[in-house]
């Protein structure tokens, strides 16, 4: 997991709501958030505690190897080929043979060396500023935790490096059904480029263009603004019958994005579908139709708007900003941004994003998976196809 990534200590729970009450005042002061909080700050964890959470952690790994949704390993993977070897690049999910070893010692270290005050955020919603600042005051002011109030010394503050590259896992994925109908054997792809981070003036550019792509799952169930109209719905998936899925992707970090594409298909069909991805990245970069622009960026503002009713949601959006940016842009300033993007931006970020070497991975039965090399020289060709390969003998 990427260490320098600003750590959230939002202190109250998301399910927890803020009501207009005539004793908002009392029920603040002794509602459970803070004294969950004041015990989370200065509990001890037991032996047993510990081992029931590395059983939890064991099964959680071993589900993610057996289960028929591929997507949270992929993410991983294409992390690890974008970037070999640091920050977001580093495993995200614990290997199995470090589980027994997180100790005691090893939580207090962490938390002594990353949840630190300036590394943290207060949110709330439908709160008066003062009450909260005197309930912080009572409350987190002084209080020791369980961990020490040591200096931090171990903090990674590295930026992120991107690198490009492949990372490919070898699985039989005929037997990953839950239920006794058979599930279709599928070798799952990941195509991806480095976009921007969320600080850059491009961001907004690149969640249209990620909205623009869209796609899904042949089977995937929605009704209005599932987005049947994306590209990646309209060239891919109502075209090619035998893909049964092809969703772009847009992970944005504080010094670095990720844009990608996953597709699956049938393990003798994996270089056809790799060809139409890459067909489809050089595409971002072509022409870009108004109504389709138009359309991507209505859909963006009404998801973002419609998120932003719930008042958890709120909290949370308030929480992540001020810890990413420490500033919060209201919805209208999105809503304008998004307004704002023209055909031209969109074909500017893609271009640029289209020089950058691809990062790729790959699972499943990987036998007619083109190489590293020829995806790379699709992705810089005009068309995007895959150079000719010649066999002497099938």
């Amino acid at each position: 997991m990427k260490q320098n990534i600003l750590v959230e200590l939002l202190t109250f729970w998301k399910n927890w709501h803020f009501r207009l009450l005539t004793d908002l005042a009392a029920r603040m002061k002794s509602c459970s958030p803070w004294k969950s909080m004041e015990v989370f700050v200065t509990a001890r964890p037991r032996d047993e505690e510990l081992e029931m959470t590395r059983m939890a952690v064991q099964f959680e790994l071993e589900d993610l190897n057996m289960r028929p949704d591929p997507e949270p390993l992929l993410t991983e993977m294409i992390h690890e080929a974008a970037y070999r070897g640091n920050t977001v690049g580093l495993h995200r999910f614990c290997p199995t043979e470090n589980v027994a070893k997180i100790d005691r010692e090893v939580l207090h270290s962490y938390l002594r060396n990353y949840y630190t005050p300036d590394r943290m955020v207060l949110a709330a919603v439908g709160v008066e500023h003062s009450l909260l600042v005197e309930c912080a005051r009572k409350y987190l002011l002084g209080t020791r935790p369980a961990w020490g109030s040591g200096k931090a010394v171990d903090v990674d503050r590295s930026v992120a490096q991107y690198t490009g590259g492949i990372v490919k896992l070898e699985r039989d994925m005929s037997n990953v059904s839950l239920g006794p109908a058979p599930f279709p054997e599928l070798t799952h792809i990941m195509i991806g480029l480095e976009s921007c981070s969320f600080l850059e003036g491009d961001f907004i550019p690149f969640a249209v263009l990620n909205m623009m792509m869209g796609g899904g799952g042949s089977f995937s169930a929605g009704g209005p603004g599932k987005g049947m109209f994306t590209r990646l719905y309209l060239n891919v998936l109502n075209r090619h019958h035998w893909m049964y899925n092809a969703t772009s992707y847009h992970h944005s970090y504080e010094d670095t994005g990720l844009l990608c594409i996953h597709a699956s298909a049938d393990p003798r069909q994996v270089r056809e579908m790799v060809e139409i991805i890459t067909k489809e990245f050089i595409l971002m970069a072509g022409t870009v139709d108004e109504v389709e622009l138009e359309r991507a960026k209505t859909q963006l503002m009404s998801m973002l708007m419609m998120n932003l009713e719930s008042r958890p949601v709120i909290f949370e959006d308030v929480g992540r900003q001020v810890l990413a940016t420490c500033s919060r842009k209201l919805p209208q300033e999105l809503c304008a941004l998004i307004r704002n993007v023209k055909p031209e931006d969109i074909k500017r970020v893609a271009s640029q994003m289209l020089r950058r070497k691809p990062a790729v991975a790959a699972l499943g039965d990987l036998t007619d998976l083109p190489t590293y090399e020829h995806v790379q020289a699709a992705l810089s060709s005009k068309d995007g196809r895959l150079p000719r390969t010649y066999r002497l003998f099938r």
